[in-house]
């Protein structure tokens, strides 16, 4: 059965966090639970096939936390890269074209995402420039135990990662929240579709290089070395 498929109640009472998206979309959730995702979308007006993405990609987040907390390092990395490094360097190109064809063919509108084109553009080049630097120094350090040398460019990972959250949270601004409008075209559609996804993913990509990866290397929160 498809996340569309099954009811708010349904899934609020089975995932975690689910409440949350369900609020940010005025999904009725408690008197309301007893009809499916894509019929309460429907019945508000909003995206049923994003909000969807976000619960999906909620889930995913929640399971892949669960089973790679206690990977070692090696396997940790690897699945950073796969599913990661990997994936944003497919996702930002497409999602640059169409937005560069929604604002050719919508900027005269005022809910038109000016800017976003040039955003994500940025965002491309620097995260580009990121993970060559995890991909060819830092990892390769970690990989071979060399933890203490690591500290210090673990410590710019960090710091570029807080810039890597600011320019999503200009997206964001440009987007009104990934928000689309009640007559966006397909490729508008599509446009904020990626990018929730996008955002999902990188904020899941940060989450466990900070948080797991790097915790082990720089002690944070207890963080212990697992080579």
């Amino acid at each position: 059965m498809t996340t569309l498929n099954r009811t708010l109640g349904e899934i609020a009472r089975d995932l975690p966090g689910a409440t949350g998206i369900f609020h940010q979309y005025k999904l009725d959730f408690c008197c309301g639970g007893d009809i499916t995702l894509e019929a309460a979308a429907a019945k508000r007006g909003v995206d049923g096939a994003m909000i969807a993405a976000s619960l999906d990609a909620l889930r995913e987040r929640s399971q892949a936390a669960d089973s790679l907390a206690g990977a070692p390092n090696e396997e940790l990395i690897e699945h950073i890269l796969n599913r990661f490094h990997d994936v944003h360097r497919e996702q930002l190109p497409e999602l640059i074209r169409l937005a560069q064809r929604v604002e050719r063919v919508h900027g005269n509108r005022p809910d038109c995402p000016a800017g976003l084109a040039a955003q994500l553009e940025n965002m491309l080049a620097e995260l580009e420039s990121h993970m060559a630097k995890e991909e060819q120094i830092l990892f390769p350090m970690i990989a071979r135990g060399m933890a203490g040398m690591a500290a210090a460019p673990v410590a710019v990972m960090r710091h570029e990662h807080d810039d890597h959250g600011a320019a999503l949270e200009g997206v964001l601004a440009l987007t009104n929240d990934i928000t689309l409008p009640a007559d966006a075209c397909n490729t508008w559609r599509a446009l904020y579709l990626g990018l929730a996804t996008f955002r999902d993913d990188l904020m899941e990509h940060i989450h466990l290089e900070n948080n797991v990866l790097f915790n082990r290397i720089d002690g944070r929160m207890g963080g212990a070395d697992r080579g």
